[in-house]
């Protein structure tokens, strides 16, 4: 058993360092990746590096041809949505590019998740917003930002289970990814807005009292909030990563 719990942390990491090398450009696309060099590279056996590999192809990012190996994607066949590998080209050198194209997209779901909810929401779902709010208004006072996170993302993800649209629920991982990077590297204030909680109550109270409109407006006001945040973030000194995320 634990030389299995020792193969599996080899090869999260070595999938992790793969991963990250290939989305910041440092390996390229039509590179071909050789198993003994990357053997070598990360000093692990065969066996981890074809696990790694396989991974890798499962998301895109790198695929496999006869006589040729196994050569790097091009961009536009990475599986983007992976919250892997957004993790990865928001630690790398793309990151504003990365940020800019998920602000987009939550721009133009989670509005019309929030409306959608404001007519399907059950009270379950209800009750699991207002109390999302609530822990987010403590940590936020706390300043426990890690804590914080964890009451944002269940905001986030409740929210869009609560649409009733399967395909927009689905992105819950993609939009819990967005929050912790934004956290992981510093682009929200040391302590979370009051207004920016303030509209998160606004979104939980429009959706209880079925009211779309004031859903919809308060969450855009939520990803304009946001936004601002992450680019006067983003213009201040750059400091490392926080490695609890």
């Amino acid at each position: 058993m634990a030389g299995a719990a020792e193969g599996s942390g080899l090869h999260a990491d070595v999938l992790d360092r793969l991963g990250a090398a290939i989305a910041a450009g440092e390996i390229a696309p039509g590179e071909v990746l050789r198993a003994d060099e990357l053997v070598g590279r990360y000093g692990v056996s065969r066996t981890v590096v074809r696990e790694a590999v396989r991974v890798l192809e499962s998301m895109g990012l790198v695929r496999s041809r006869r006589r040729v190996g196994t050569t790097v994607a091009p961009r536009g066949q990475w599986n983007v949505h992976d919250p892997r590998v957004i993790r990865w080209r928001l630690d790398g050198p793309g990151r504003d590019a990365q940020l800019r194209s998920l602000s987009e997209l939550r721009g133009g779901v989670e509005p019309l998740a929030a409306e959608l909810a404001a007519a399907r929401a059950t009270p379950e779902q209800c009750g699991e917003l207002v109390g999302a709010v609530m822990d987010m208004t403590v940590h936020g006072r706390s300043g426990d930002l890690l804590a914080y996170l964890d009451a944002d993302v269940r905001f986030h993800r409740t929210l869009l289970a609560a649409s009733g649209n399967e395909m927009v629920a689905a992105l819950g991982d993609v939009v819990a990814e967005v929050l912790a990077g934004r956290t992981r590297h510093h682009l929200m204030p040391r302590r979370p807005e009051p207004d920016a909680i303030r509209l998160h109550r606004d979104v939980a109270d429009a959706v209880r009292s079925g009211d779309p409109e004031a859903a919809g407006a308060a969450m855009r006001a939520i990803l304009a909030e946001a936004d601002a945040a992450m680019r006067a973030g983003a213009t201040g000194p750059a400091g490392p990563a926080d490695p609890r995320l």
